[in-house]
């Protein structure tokens, strides 16, 4: 990992109708060792959040120009100190407009990866501490939380200017409570949401349970549900996309082509497909669970109609096979009851 470029502002509006103040540091070329380890602390939060949003620049750049300053940048048009200038002074005047109160760091930066290049736009969020001034008396402060991360973007630049695959080179985080600053946060981005998570879920859902469910061997089966749920776990830490061609080879090694061919001809998913799952609802492929009313049940879903056996006209669940400390405990319970 190697950053670029990198420049941060620190901006405030704690009196909505004022103007809002913005204090802009110098723009830092390869700024060093700290810089990067603040910045792979900032993308382990980043890939980590879940409900990311995936999409594209919006086309009106009259009311969100940063796609076009950032293209100058990257042709070579303007400096990054020019770049950042500009957008350092759209997000000031947006705030100033704002009706709630507001401080935070705003950090651009451009990294250079082994075979691309991507940026990103961090809000920055505080944490307050303790220390102890020279007279040992206690002072409060405000030191960097390198462990929230609510409002934030990626840009794959490759796959922006068209000489990469994907459709939708921007994933943006907006975590909830963000209130009008996210709002506004979105507008500087210019982000326009292009992925409809939660049915891209169901299709991969749909999909993979397809595919284990043709299959004569339970065993084989659970172990296609298992390593469909394992690849979208790892592409999320990864803060990456499922592509199914990737998915297929990974559940079948020894026949990779097996999964992207059904998926074609039965789910109608053309092989190169690129797929964007919430990799905690994706966990329902292996884990059936479920809580109220007193009670909470949860079983790996391997065991239904195996050990487990859902009557839906009587909407009962009968369970055999019962783990032994849980046996253990009902026949305690009831010879106490007894």
């Amino acid at each position: 990992m190697a950053i670029r470029q990198l420049r941060t502002a620190f901006a405030s509006q704690l009196q909505p109708g004022q103007p809002a103040r913005l204090s802009a540091g110098p723009a830092l070329a390869e700024p060093g060792g700290d810089y990067e380890a603040l910045h792979k602390q900032l993308k382990r939060l980043f890939n980590a959040k879940p409900g990311k949003g995936y999409g594209r620049f919006s086309d009106d750049v009259a009311t969100s120009p940063f796609s076009a300053w950032l293209r100058d940048y990257l042709e070579d048009k303007q400096g990054f100190e020019a770049l950042t200038d500009r957008l350092f002074g759209q997000w000031q005047e947006l705030l100033t407009g704002c009706q709630e109160e507001y401080q935070g760091h705003l950090m651009l930066v451009h990294e250079a990866l082994a075979d691309s290049d991507v940026a990103y736009l961090f809000v920055l969020e505080t944490d307050s501490a303790l220390r102890f001034d020279a007279n040992q008396a206690l002072d409060g402060t405000e030191v960097l939380s390198l462990s929230r991360l609510n409002l934030a973007l990626r840009i794959e630049i490759d796959a922006w200017l068209g000489n990469g695959e994907s459709d939708n080179p921007l994933t943006i985080i907006r975590g909830r409570g963000t209130g009008e600053p996210g709002e506004l946060f979105i507008q500087l981005c210019g982000f326009t949401n292009q992925v409809d998570v939660e049915k891209e879920t169901l299709t991969f859902m749909d999909a993979v349970e397809a595919f284990a469910s043709q299959s004569d061997e339970p065993e084989k089966a659970g172990q296609y549900r298992a390593r469909a749920y394992d690849f979208c776990k790892e592409q999320h830490a990864l803060g990456e996309p499922v592509a199914i061609d990737a998915l297929s080879g990974y559940l079948d090694e020894d026949r990779p082509e097996q999964f992207k061919q059904f998926a074609s001809q039965e789910q109608d998913l053309p092989e190169n497909t690129v797929l964007h799952p919430d990799h905690r609802k994706v966990k329902k492929l292996v884990r059936i669970a479920g809580s109220g009313g007193g009670m909470s049940v949860s079983f790996s879903s391997d065991l239904v109609n195996q050990a487990v056996y859902y009557d839906r006209e009587n909407d009962a669940l009968t369970i055999t096979r019962l783990p032994k400390a849980l046996k253990e405990q009902l026949k305690w319970y009831l010879e106490e009851k007894g």
